[in-house]
């Protein structure tokens, strides 16, 4: 049975917090990892957003950094409300446990449904939107099985498998991980099943309100059901799939990967059959599942990613920027090869804090890159 319970812990923000937090997500140049970044250096979201202008200059960028406004904010949590959604801090109670352990979570989820159902472990099931009727079938009874488990399904709303899995598990819990804003619920002919999820589950994205997905959101989507799930099953996905890249955020966040054999001749099987080859684990009914995760989901859930923001009783947390000659180090350092922090620690000989500090300036002034596994490079033309 799925551990029930895991994301009912956290610590609420204020309303003055939430808006604070949404401003320095929605500003520019702030992706999950540097809002992580800026809030542990700093202390507040508010004292982040009052050094961005410094942060961007002294990083050498040429204009000054856009900031979200506070009306912007407040704006957006209004339509956010009248909608029937919220935002939901990843210290809050209701934020998905699984999802809270992986690097650069999102900060803040818009949700709306019921959040009892991301109090439960959850399963990924993705694959072909041109499936075959064996294919959602199929989804459809793994989705069933083990959503009767006690585990919630999650997908990603679109059409073929997604659909199968969310239709499949309304009565147990599923959760309808978006591309675009959650009141931009794509494709069109799943707006009936979108609001069927919102009443009976659950609906989630990082993506601002309002937004309209473009196919370069989609890997986000992916990234969340693939942060959401303990384990993702793969039905029916073709050799270019949106759902191998669901995979490989799963094997890379050291989740489980389950694959459906398939027919080598149906083109909608050939990623399905490379998973398995690549160690997969091989799945024709949900007790591969449910046995599989079984010892994962009983052990206690990790929140080595939660953001929380403390009181800091009047506290200075604003760091010392570093000398220029440490700076200068620090980026001569860099290059457009990915490198671990912890080796230009090494190589320069220069604290932590200070590299750390470097790297955050660097970033707000749009000349760093992020990289899988902390890696950072500089950007190309610096």
């Amino acid at each position: 049975m799925a551990e029930v319970g895991a994301g009912r812990t956290g610590i609420a923000l204020t309303d003055r917090q939430r808006i604070a937090w949404l401003r320095l997500i929605r500003s520019d140049n702030v992706g999950p990892a540097t809002f992580r970044d800026l809030i542990n250096h700093f202390g507040s979201a508010e004292r982040a957003l009052d050094m961005l202008p410094e942060l961007s200059k002294r990083g050498g960028s040429a204009r000054p950094i856009r900031i979200a406004s506070v009306s912007e904010a407040e704006r957006e949590l209004d339509l956010a409300h009248r909608f029937g959604a919220r935002f939901l801090g990843i210290g809050e109670p209701g934020y998905p446990s699984a999802l809270r352990q992986i690097e650069a979570a999102p900060p803040l989820l818009a949700v709306k449904g019921n959040l009892e159902v991301a109090s439960q472990s959850a399963v990924g099931i993705v694959g072909s939107r041109n499936a075959s009727i064996s294919g959602a079938k199929f989804a459809a009874m793994i989705a069933r099985d083990v959503g009767r488990a006690g585990y919630s399904i999650v997908s990603g709303l679109a059409r073929g498998i997604d659909a199968a899995a969310h239709t499949a598990s309304l009565d147990t819990g599923t959760i309808a991980a978006l591309a675009g804003g959650i009141d931009q619920p794509y494709p069109p002919e799943n707006l009936r099943l979108f609001d069927e999820i919102c009443d009976r589950g659950l609906a989630v994205s990082e993506m601002p309100f309002g937004w309209e997905a473009r196919a370069r959101d989609f890997p986000r989507r992916n990234r969340l059901i693939a942060g959401i799930a303990l384990g993702t099953v793969v039905v029916e996905a073709a050799a270019r799939s949106g759902s191998l890249i669901t995979a490989r955020l799963a094997a890379d966040f050291g989740r489980l990967v389950f694959a459906v054999p398939g027919s080598p001749l149906d083109p909608r099987c050939q990623g399905t059959n490379g998973l398995l080859k690549d160690g997969a684990t091989v799945t024709t009914s949900a007790a591969d599942v449910i046995d599989a995760l079984a010892p994962v989901s009983a052990l206690e859930v990790r929140r080595q990613s939660e953001v929380e923001e403390p009181v800091l009783d009047g506290e200075d947390r604003v760091p010392s920027p570093p000398e220029e000659s440490d700076r200068t180090r620090i980026v001569d350092a860099l290059g457009p090869t990915p490198v671990e922090v912890d080796d230009i620690i090494r190589h320069t000989g220069i604290g932590a804090a200070s590299v750390y500090l470097v790297l955050l300036e660097l970033d707000i002034a749009g000349r760093l890159h992020r990289h899988p596994g902390g890696l950072v490079s500089l950007a190309m033309g610096d």
